[in-house]
Protein backbone atom coordinates (compact mmCIF):
# COMPACT_ATOMS: atom_id res chain seq x y z
CA UNK A 1 0.00 0.00 0.00
CA UNK A 2 2.92 2.36 1.09
CA UNK A 3 4.31 2.22 -2.73
CA UNK A 4 1.38 2.94 -4.62
CA UNK A 5 0.60 5.78 -2.26
CA UNK A 6 4.27 7.06 -3.11
CA UNK A 7 3.64 6.32 -6.94
CA UNK A 8 0.16 7.84 -6.57
CA UNK A 9 1.75 11.28 -4.88
CA UNK A 10 4.96 11.38 -7.40
CA UNK A 11 2.13 11.73 -10.15
CA UNK A 12 0.05 13.65 -8.58
CA UNK A 13 3.17 16.49 -7.79
CA UNK A 14 3.91 16.02 -11.17
CA UNK A 15 0.33 16.67 -12.54
CA UNK A 16 0.60 19.81 -9.83
CA UNK A 17 3.51 21.37 -11.25
CA UNK A 18 2.51 21.21 -15.11
CA UNK A 19 -0.97 22.13 -14.59
CA UNK A 20 1.16 24.84 -12.32
CA UNK A 21 3.47 25.83 -15.49
CA UNK A 22 -0.13 26.26 -17.60
CA UNK A 23 -1.74 28.21 -14.97
CA UNK A 24 0.69 31.03 -14.89
CA UNK A 25 1.88 31.12 -18.79
CA UNK A 26 -1.64 30.14 -20.18
CA UNK A 27 -2.07 32.16 -23.68
CA UNK A 28 -6.09 32.96 -22.46
CA UNK A 29 -7.88 33.93 -19.13
CA UNK A 30 -9.67 30.31 -20.09
CA UNK A 31 -6.58 28.32 -20.14
CA UNK A 32 -5.83 29.95 -16.66
CA UNK A 33 -9.89 28.69 -15.94
CA UNK A 34 -9.11 25.34 -17.08
CA UNK A 35 -5.64 24.97 -15.02
CA UNK A 36 -6.89 26.29 -11.85
CA UNK A 37 -9.67 23.73 -11.88
CA UNK A 38 -7.06 21.03 -12.91
CA UNK A 39 -5.01 21.84 -9.48
CA UNK A 40 -8.60 21.69 -7.77
CA UNK A 41 -9.03 18.09 -8.90
CA UNK A 42 -5.51 17.39 -8.19
CA UNK A 43 -5.74 18.33 -4.25
CA UNK A 44 -8.98 16.57 -4.09
CA UNK A 45 -7.03 12.83 -5.56
CA UNK A 46 -4.53 13.81 -3.36
CA UNK A 47 -6.76 14.29 -0.14
CA UNK A 48 -8.45 10.51 -1.49
CA UNK A 49 -5.03 8.87 -1.64
CA UNK A 50 -4.47 10.34 1.79
CA UNK A 51 -7.55 9.02 3.01
CA UNK A 52 -7.16 5.66 0.89
CA UNK A 53 -3.48 5.45 2.65
CA UNK A 54 -4.38 6.36 6.40
CA UNK A 55 -8.20 4.56 6.38
CA UNK A 56 -8.95 8.35 7.66
CA UNK A 57 -12.83 9.09 6.62
CA UNK A 58 -12.82 12.71 8.04
CA UNK A 59 -11.20 14.11 4.97
CA UNK A 60 -13.76 13.36 2.40
CA UNK A 61 -16.59 16.17 3.40
CA UNK A 62 -13.29 18.59 2.54
CA UNK A 63 -12.86 16.53 -0.59
CA UNK A 64 -16.42 17.12 -1.38
CA UNK A 65 -15.88 20.99 -0.79
CA UNK A 66 -13.02 21.41 -2.77
CA UNK A 67 -14.63 19.80 -5.73
CA UNK A 68 -17.70 21.63 -5.79
CA UNK A 69 -15.57 24.77 -4.60
CA UNK A 70 -13.94 24.14 -7.88
CA UNK A 71 -16.41 23.43 -9.89
CA UNK A 72 -18.61 26.43 -9.07
CA UNK A 73 -15.48 29.21 -9.29
CA UNK A 74 -14.59 27.77 -12.63
CA UNK A 75 -17.84 28.05 -13.74
CA UNK A 76 -18.40 31.38 -12.71
CA UNK A 77 -15.52 32.81 -14.33
CA UNK A 78 -16.30 31.20 -17.66
CA UNK A 79 -19.44 32.96 -17.24
CA UNK A 80 -19.28 36.36 -17.05
CA UNK A 81 -14.93 35.84 -18.07
CA UNK A 82 -14.36 38.96 -20.48
CA UNK A 83 -12.74 38.35 -23.97
CA UNK A 84 -8.65 38.28 -24.59
CA UNK A 85 -8.79 40.35 -27.30
CA UNK A 86 -9.75 43.84 -26.46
Amino acid sequence: MTVVAVIAGVLLTAAAVITSYRVLAGPSTLDRVVGIDSLMAIAAAGLAVWAAYSNDTSVIPAIVALSLVGFLGSAAVSRFRVRDDR
